[in-house]
């Protein structure tokens, strides 16, 4: 396992080149008596891209020196996002060179610090802000301003993942259309965890939402728990099949925004909905279905069509900016104001958790990897 073991922290910025060389493991026991080391380390890793249920496998990595800014943070909490599948499977845009660790977002608690690390201390909770790949394993050594230290009074799923979903539904809401109190959003994907967070968002801004999902079995029970976060409006998608759509909203205005996860029919319901000059932006696409829209819609109703990708966020330049809406997103959590559903996996269960994120077991909650658990090493 050595070789491989040290390219792949190498690659996530883990491992130094050379620190485990045989000249390197010399000068390492010489200075051993004051080096501070990082415990030992398993991580869900990839060689070569393809389905993440065949060509992930956990292992054992080895400790690494800390240097001057480093920090090491013992993971307490990462997800399976939709992005971390794609990555793995070479379909993402954004993806690092192999082999690598997978995950992307998480939270974890400062173990131990470099000499000159000065504004983290050990205990503290922290993220990596902007996210980066290599968050499946158990430890993380990183510098110092990898890391944006969050406040502990939240749940770790929560904190865990804050930095993808909800900071997508943020930016949904706030960088398309000017949305004053009273107006309304459609939006399919309600069920989504980055639907549940536009449904409570809008809600806390006086923004009436209209809510698709699919028609399934129990879709009353979710309707209904949509509308206790906040919905105004939930359909299925047979019940917006009819010509007069919009007679089906009553007193809501007509959505002056858009937001398309899905794609295919599901989209063509979204652009339905708005109203003359609306504006769609898609950020996902679900159903594997393309982006349709009719010369007439076009046309005589002037839509906007747009798209959005949560990559343009991490610039460094936008760095503080970024962090400032992690901050006010757990504080919402922290006040009760942001909920979502997710299952917590102990890392043993790693790969039952990655079937259900594949949707093999079923349509399931956000799977979060739970690294607290006794029997993870």
């Amino acid at each position: 396992m050595g070789s491989f073991g040290v390219v792949l922290r190498s690659l996530c910025a883990v491992a130094r080149p050379g620190a485990f060389s045989r000249r390197g493991n010399r000068a390492l026991a010489a200075r051993s008596f004051s080096a501070v080391l990082s415990p030992p380390s398993k991580a869900v890793v990839y060689e070569h891209h393809g389905p993440p249920d065949q060509v992930t496998r956990m292992i054992d990595l080895p400790p690494v020196e800390l240097k001057g800014n480093d920090v090491c943070v013992k993971m307490l909490a990462a997800p399976i996002n939709p992005s971390d599948i794609n990555r793995i499977e070479g379909v993402y845009p954004v993806r690092p060179p192999l082999p690598a660790v997978g995950g992307s977002e998480g939270v974890g608690q400062v173990q131990a610090l470099g000499p000159s690390v000065g504004n983290l201390s050990v205990g503290d909770w922290v993220i990596p802000a902007p996210p980066y790949i290599g968050t499946w394993q158990t430890y993380v050594v990183k510098e110092e301003n990898a890391w944006h230290r969050v406040i502990k009074d939240v749940p770790i799923e929560y904190a865990a993942t804050i930095a993808i979903n909800p900071v997508t539904a943020l930016r949904l809401l706030e960088d398309f259309v000017q949305l004053n109190p009273g107006d309304a959003i459609v939006q399919n994907g309600a069920t989504s965890m980055v639907g549940q967070c536009i449904i409570q968002l809008a809600h806390l801004n006086k923004i009436h939402s209209i809510n698709i999902i699919r028609d399934r079995t129990g879709s009353e029970e979710v309707k209904e728990k949509l509308r206790r976060l906040g919905a105004d409006e939930v359909f299925t998608e047979s019940q917006l099949d009819v010509k007069n759509v919009k007679g089906l909203l009553g007193d809501l205005p007509e959505p002056v925004l858009g937001l398309n996860c899905v794609g295919g029919t599901s989209s063509l319901l979204v652009l339905k909905l708005l109203r003359q000059a609306g504006t769609m932006v898609t950020y996902g696409g679900m159903a594997k279905k393309p982006v349709t829209v009719s010369t007439s819609q076009l046309i005589f109703k002037d839509l906007s069509l747009r798209g959005f990708w949560l990559q343009k966020w991490m610039a460094p330049e936008k760095a503080e900016d970024f962090r400032a809406m992690l901050d006010h997103l757990l504080r919402l959590v922290r006040d009760g104001q942001l909920q979502y559903e997710t299952d917590l996996v102990p890392f043993h269960d790693f790969s039952a958790a990655l079937d259900r994120a594949l949707g093999k077991l079923g349509s399931h909650p956000k799977q979060v990897i739970d690294f607290t658990s006794t029997s993870t090493v």
